[in-house]
């Protein structure tokens, strides 16, 4: 195991909502090699990097050019009762705004999207919006997600998205849900990253969690 990733967590916890979970995957970047991505990333597009800020902490980092959609994979393929979660961090630049997410399921996920310019955080099935719900993005500040996919029963699926400005109480309940009537292909966890406002957009924190 490389040693910027963190230990697995043997024993199950029980988060908000009740389901008992295990650590699968966990990476803060802390001890990657800086100007690189960590060996157990996949990265589809962008030019991802680990950086260190000024304070000596260390982060993976979109750059804020060229205007494209980026992503990068992580964590083991399933095609349910997985959960992820990560922080984001973007910036806003007069009219223009990034936009941040975290995905399930591959390289065409299911996704929980915080979409500054339309005030909003949205559940995807690749370029299809499934939810939307009204959200008050920050530029400058850290924001938590945390999107989960687990069967629940008769042939269907639940797919359950919460963001909340880090240093806030995390909400008690999901923010959006869907139910899924079609199977899930099997793929890995990922964040992405569209720059519009042209300034780097910054990941950390990443952890994958089994849903039991």
């Amino acid at each position: 195991m490389k040693p910027w990733i963190l230990a697995l967590v043997l024993s199950a916890a029980i988060p908000l909502g009740g389901a008992a979970q295990e650590r699968v995957f966990a990476c803060d970047f802390e001890k990657a090699p800086v100007g690189k991505v960590p060996d157990e990333f996949l990265v589809l597009d962008g030019a991802f990097s680990v950086v260190e800020e000024a304070g000596g902490g260390r982060l993976l980092e979109l750059p804020g050019a060229p205007l494209e959609t980026f992503g990068v994979l992580f964590g083991p393929s399933a095609k349910e009762g997985l959960e992820v979660s990560a922080r984001i961090f973007g910036t806003s630049k007069g009219r223009r705004f990034p936009v941040l997410a975290v995905g399930l399921n591959g390289a065409t996920p299911y996704r929980l999207q915080s979409t500054p310019s339309k005030k909003a955080l949205e559940l995807y099935k690749g370029d299809d919006l499934l939810a939307s719900v009204s959200f008050a993005w920050e530029s400058g500040s850290w924001t938590e997600f945390r999107l989960r996919l687990v069967p629940s029963g008769a042939g269907q699926w639940t797919l359950s998205g919460k963001a909340w400005k880090r240093g806030t109480p995390e909400p008690a309940s999901w923010s959006l849900t869907s139910e899924l009537k079609e199977e899930p292909a099997a793929g890995k966890a990922s964040v992405w990253g569209k720059p519009y406002s042209e300034t780097p957009i910054r990941f950390d924190d990443l952890v994958v969690s089994r849903i039991k």
